[in-house]
């Protein structure tokens, strides 16, 4: 099993820490890994996105020009990454910031409002775990409880105190209907 996932938003979204906790989970699961990063000068507003590989055999190469999954935090996301999927992959798109509908139908769309569910449980901040819940609870890739437990392990001490709210996100993300692709 090689699955291969491009996560891309803008900066401050938490684009880079959801890969970085995949990867880990990756590393704690005793899966090879890798995992790119790439982000404009800009702290924050700027684009960012990273590229995370897991496989249960040697990886050839990190790059990546089709990935198994993308999730589009935003719609510029959407733009550049939705034609890059495999098909039969899994895009999971942000609705909360996207106003437009996936062109694909031969993928799984699961189009959810992240911003939205993240704000109902009471911080915005943690959209992109929701969106990270979104994509495990539709692709085969590494299981809820195994993201947890690498949450709980390598989250530093100081953002501990966000370590429920995280899990809830990632809980309600996991469980998100998906929703069909509809053609523009």
């Amino acid at each position: 099993m090689q699955k291969e996932v491009i996560i891309s938003g803008f900066g401050g979204q938490g684009v880079l820490f959801i890969g970085k906790l995949l990867a880990y989970t990756g590393l704690d699961e005793d899966k090879e890994v890798t995992w790119i990063p790439s982000y404009g000068p800009e702290m924050r507003g700027g684009t960012a996105n990273c590229t995370v590989v897991v496989s249960d055999e040697e990886i050839g190469s990190p790059f990546v020009k089709n990935p198994t999954a993308v999730i589009a935090m935003n719609l510029p996301s959407l733009d550049k990454y939705e034609d890059m999927v495999k098909p039969g992959g899994v895009l999971v798109v942000n609705a909360s910031m996207v106003n437009r509908s996936v062109k694909r139908d031969d993928i799984k769309v699961v189009s959810i409002p992240a911003n939205d569910i993240a704000e109902e449980l009471g911080s915005t901040r943690s959209a992109n775990m929701v969106m990270l819940g979104a994509l495990l609870g539709n692709l085969e890739l590494l299981s809820l409880d195994a993201v947890e437990k690498a949450l709980e392990k390598h989250m530093p001490q100081r953002q501990q105190k966000f370590l429920e709210g995280n899990k809830q996100a990632l809980r309600r993300g996991a469980a998100y209907e998906v929703s069909e692709p509809v053609m523009a």
